[in-house]
């Protein structure tokens, strides 16, 4: 592989000048596709030909597979070979190639590939380019489908280097493909042996298709009689036309790999597979998709692909994981899993009942979550942050019912002999074994953890104290007049009432009633009236904090809350042992508060209206394990070794 792509990226060298080192993709990259498809095209292009003078449009597609099995076809009169032999119509007859190949080959479009070749014959480069290609051999006997998907990773990964581009943002690393699949293919391993095994497998953020060609490649490894029928949806023209050349080569239906925008514009609405596979991007907006995404869920309620909750603008990978578990075969058709690989903010992100919060309480209760696993840090080509695997599933066998199996495996990796942009480490296939062989025991072990769904629920309850005030008539003197038109009313002069205070001296009252019942006794024997209701407005205007006074309560007796001492408390489900979740609600956060709460703060309350439900996934706190500090003897004699052998520097240095 290594050898054909930088004999492959040599041919760029061709392009110097005329093209700068970001424009080359646009130019090696469908030359590669269409050198490849010649190729394919080679043994069957007489049959073909004859089958064009008989039958057209559908039929000629009909009579095309049904003779040579492909689902594709070129009825043009040339080849590369022809192509060469007649340099001065080089431009006019490759155009002409390009446009004769069936309908479901649109990729030369998304390249814009004869603006391309016009350039390229115009610069006098178009015959140097052609040639070069001719030279590689690019038939499946010679580059495998793996190997041909690896070429065109290899290409892009070059492309973006020289352009400054993330090249993560257009394909996975294969090693975390294969273990993804590894991964979904566990729990259906002895019936993916069955022969004539035909399963379903969709990507909706496809790129160039790598994610499929491996689940393809595993499942073969397996059972070579077995069927894998590959979808995928991708918003990147480039990265389209890549992954369906891909397909092409595989024999699979074109027409199952569409372009588009996933979260936009299902394109696959009315069908649900045995597997799906994601590495969406990761703190992208879906600004672009929000109107669309909104008026869907709208649309569509609760139930469904954004039913559960909508996350941050901001970020938009917990949409696909609500996607993706939307189109997992029903439990009812025998069920389906999912695999996608995302950052560590949805296990965390988001306050109880926000839009994250809602997406992980609907999948843990509805018990779609199967395992989540950490992977090492620096797998990626774009970054170099924790990354994690989350494997869904809708038809779990019994012993993981209710269950969330979690494994660490960030220290199961090798070093890379060369790095690849932020990708540094690798999961070879003793760590990918390794990291099956903990999903499958399913048992607790250092690197392995089982909790139930409602171990990760939590309450956010809110803990309110009580206002307390004293007050003064004295104060009245510095009420603005919006405070007076709120307590006296906009019709009422306030002038007589502020009269009555002011003459009532500098008293300070801890008691609100006491306050109240004092002022209505002057205001009467002046002739002023008041309503309750003004009478406490009053007096919560004249009033000033004090620790030392009475709780101020409202017209019902009920203790006024001090909002800048409001507080919440997250209450974990497990709280106290309760084996319920939300069920034990009342009982546990009476527990939790009495013994949390009220020692500290014995005029507290729980206002239980404000109670909001959360779930978390707190991955590195459950791996968590505590190393004791070293013993201070110990520091002592290391700061005495180091403070030694700097006195004897500074003496050499004296001399």
């Amino acid at each position: 592989m290594s050898t054909l792509g930088n004999f492959v990226w040599s041919i760029a060298d061709q392009l110097r000048g005329v093209y700068r080192p970001h424009q080359y993709g646009g130019v090696i990259l469908p030359f590669t596709i269409l050198r490849r498809l010649d190729c394919l095209l080679e043994p069957t292009r007489d049959e073909v030909r004859a089958l064009a003078e008989k039958f057209d449009g559908g039929a000629l597609d009909v009579q095309v597979k049904r003779k040579t099995g492909l689902t594709f076809y070129n009825t043009s009169q040339y080849d590369f070979a022809r192509l060469l032999e007649d340099p001065e119509g080089l431009r006019a007859n490759l155009i002409d190639y390009i446009s004769h190949f069936s309908g479901s080959i649109d990729v030369f479009e998304r390249f814009g590939f004869e603006t391309e070749i016009n350039r390229l014959d115009e610069k006098n480069r178009l015959y140097l380019i052609v040639s070069r290609f001719a030279g590689v051999d690019l038939h499946p006997d010679a580059v495998p489908n793996a190997a041909m998907g690896d070429l065109y990773e290899h290409l892009i990964y070059k492309f973006a280097e020289a352009s400054n581009e993330e090249a993560g943002e257009h394909y996975t690393p294969r090693d975390a493909i294969r273990l993804m699949v590894d991964l979904l293919f566990a729990e259906e391993n002895e019936a993916l042996l069955e022969p004539g095994t035909i399963r379903t497998i969709y990507d909706p953020t496809a790129g160039t298709g790598g994610m499929l060609s491996v689940a393809e490649e595993r499942l073969l490894e397996r059972n070579k009689h077995a069927r894998l029928r590959l979808y995928g949806q991708e918003i990147n023209d480039q990265s389209y036309a890549i992954c369906k050349s891909d397909m092409i080569g595989k024999g699979q239906d074109v027409g199952n790999i569409r372009l588009g925008d996933t979260l936009a514009d299902d394109q696959f609405f009315d069908k649900t597979f045995d597997f799906c596979m994601s590495n969406p991007p990761y703190g992208v907006d879906w600004k672009a998709s929000e109107a669309e995404v909104k008026k869907e869920r709208t649309k569509d309620g609760p139930n469904g692909r954004f039913g559960p909750g909508l996350p941050p603008v901001s970020d938009g990978q917990m949409l696909f994981l609500t996607h993706l578990a939307h189109k997992m075969r029903p439990a009812h058709e025998g069920g389906g899993r999912a695999g996608i690989v995302l950052n560590g903010s949805p296990l965390f992100t988001g306050a109880a009942e926000s839009g994250p919060s809602e997406i992980r309480r609907w999948l843990l209760e509805s018990d779609l979550v199967d395992a989540i696993i950490a992977l090492p840090t620096d797998m990626f080509f774009n970054t170099g942050i924790s990354t994690y695997i989350w494997i869904l599933g809708n038809a779990k066998p019994s012993e993981r019912r209710g269950k969330v199996q979690l494994i660490d495996a960030t220290s199961m990796w090798t070093k890379m002999r060369k790095g690849m942009g932020s990708k540094r480490k690798e999961i070879d296939a003793a760590a990918r074994e390794r990291i099956v062989k903990l999903y499958d025991a399913f048992t607790e072990t250092e690197h392995s953890k089982i909790l139930k769904n409602s171990d990760f629920g939590y309450w956010t309850i809110t803990v309110e104290r009580p206002l307390r005030l004293n007050f003064s008539a004295s104060r009245a003197a510095g009420l603005d007049d919006k405070v007076l038109a709120k307590t006296f009313g906009k019709d009422t002069d306030p002038a007589p009432f502020l009269a009555v205070l002011a003459g009532m001296g500098e008293q300070t009252y801890l008691s609100q009633d006491t306050f109240i019942e004092t002022v209505r006794e002057e205001f009467v024997a002046s002739g002023l009236k008041l309503t309750p209701a003004q009478y406490r407005h009053l007096s919560i205007a004249l009033g000033k904090p004090d620790e030392s006074a009475e709780g101020v309560t409202d017209a019902k007796g009920n203790p006024v809350p001090d909002v800048p001492k409001r507080d919440t408390e997250n209450v974990p489900f497990t709280y106290g042992g309760n084996t319920l979740g939300d069920a034990g609600r009342n009982e546990t956060i009476k527990a939790y508060f009495e013994a949390e709460v009220a020692p500290h703060v014995p005029d507290a309350w729980i206002d239980t209206k404000k109670t909001k439900v959360g779930y978390e996934i707190p991955f590195t706190r459950i791996f968590y394990t505590y190393t004791p500090p070293r013993p201070l003897a110990e520091i002592d004699k290391d700061l005495e070794a180091q403070t030694a052998k700097i006195m004897g520097l500074l003496r050499e240095v004296e001399k």
